[in-house]
């Protein structure tokens, strides 16, 4: 809004984040999982600027997050969440029952390192017990806060705004961005790109998620990658741990792709993924233009798979109740405190924690 001070804003400006130079659109969205930072940005095709402007929705969360937030530290890196939404709304309703809610499906919290060309992705388990704190919901409604509340019900009971609230929280890292994909969205992407391969080392077969894959090399289509990272039932142990194993892998073959695939040389190519991007993602309102997404996907187009590290945050099963985990005190603090100081997370934060077991089954 443009009466507000830059001080409310989601990213305090003119310190810790700046704005990268804008320059060639790049293909950048912030997919399912944080390979959607690679996909929705932009090449210069000025002719279709207001088109695809005129495609994005961004969300103004700025107010509702008030000024109880973690500072923004000088250090040259940038955070970001990307949210998957469960919503059953819409062209969304094949895939389950609309039940008037929604809740964070899929969360990652995306520290890109100073000089933008190394990123760690921390997956937080959608059904982690965590102190929910007070929010305020879209309205402006006050939304109590609650012990031992589940993840994802941050985002079904106040918004954007409590999904980010909750994670400043628990990791008392200032979040920079937020950035929301829905399914439809998602399944266009992966179709405008032509696919993305990925090979699996055991048969796939999930009723729930419509996924049958036998061993071996598949490109998938957009119903079908939409198909394996919800899967969850068909792999590991069957838990949300499991699902977010295979989310990271595919996030690295999607990453992978969008380099194969010659985006920012083919221009119809390039506009084609932008204009599916621009319609799937809800983001921020300090990226909720043309020109900002260019300026941000321009920053992280250097990044490729192999810069990646993919790490779940660590947690382990709830002694109370076994269908849910909590967060590893100890190693938690370890994940923290390194993105917190722009540093790589250390092996030992990685050691001793809940395993989904499907590691290895697509690669």
């Amino acid at each position: 809004m443009a009466d507000e001070t830059k001080g409310s804003r989601i990213r305090a400006t003119g310190r810790r984040r700046k704005r990268p130079p804008t320059g060639r659109r790049a293909a950048t969205v912030a997919a399912w999982s944080a390979a959607g930072l690679v996909l929705v940005g932009g090449s210069g095709i000025g002719y279709v600027y207001f088109k695809l402007n005129g495609n994005i929705q961004g969300v103004d969360i700025n107010a509702q997050l008030g000024t109880d937030r973690p500072d923004d530290v000088d250090n040259g890196s940038m955070d970001i969440l990307v949210l998957g939404s469960d919503s059953r709304s819409g062209a969304n309703g094949k895939y389950g029952v609309d039940e008037g809610g929604a809740r964070s499906d899929t969360a990652m919290i995306v520290h890109i390192y100073e000089g933008h060309k190394k990123a760690a992705v921390v997956s937080v388990p959608r059904d982690t017990l965590v102190d929910r704190p007070q929010c305020a919901d879209s309205d402006g409604k006050a939304v109590d806060g609650e012990s031992r509340a589940m993840f994802n019900t941050a985002y079904e009971v106040g918004g954007p705004a409590c999904a980010v609230k909750t994670v400043e929280k628990m990791s008392g890292i200032r979040m920079d961005h937020y950035i929301e994909v829905d399914f439809t969205g998602f399944k266009k992407i992966i179709d405008e790109l032509g696919g993305v391969p990925i090979t699996t080392t055991k048969a796939i077969d999930d009723r729930k998620s419509h996924l049958d894959l036998e061993p071996g090399t598949h490109t998938l289509d957009g119903e079908q990658a939409l198909g394996l990272v919800r899967t969850r039932k068909a792999v590991g142990n069957g838990s949300d741990l499991g699902r977010i194993q295979l989310q990271q892998a595919f996030i690295k073959a999607l990453i992978q792709q969008v380099k194969d695939v010659g985006v920012f040389t083919s221009p119809k190519k390039l506009y084609d993924l932008a204009d599916s991007a621009t319609r799937a993602i809800t983001p921020d309102s300090e990226l909720d233009s043309v020109q900002e997404l260019i300026g941000f996907a321009n920053g992280l187009k250097q990044l490729g798979a192999d810069d990646v590290d993919m790490i779940t945050m660590p947690v382990d099963y709830d002694k109370i109740d076994p269908n849910r985990v909590v967060p590893l005190e100890k190693q938690s603090k370890q994940v923290w405190t390194a993105l917190a100081k722009d540093l790589p997370v250390p092996a030992s934060a990685k050691k001793g924690t809940a395993d989904g077991q499907a590691e290895g089954v697509v690669k």
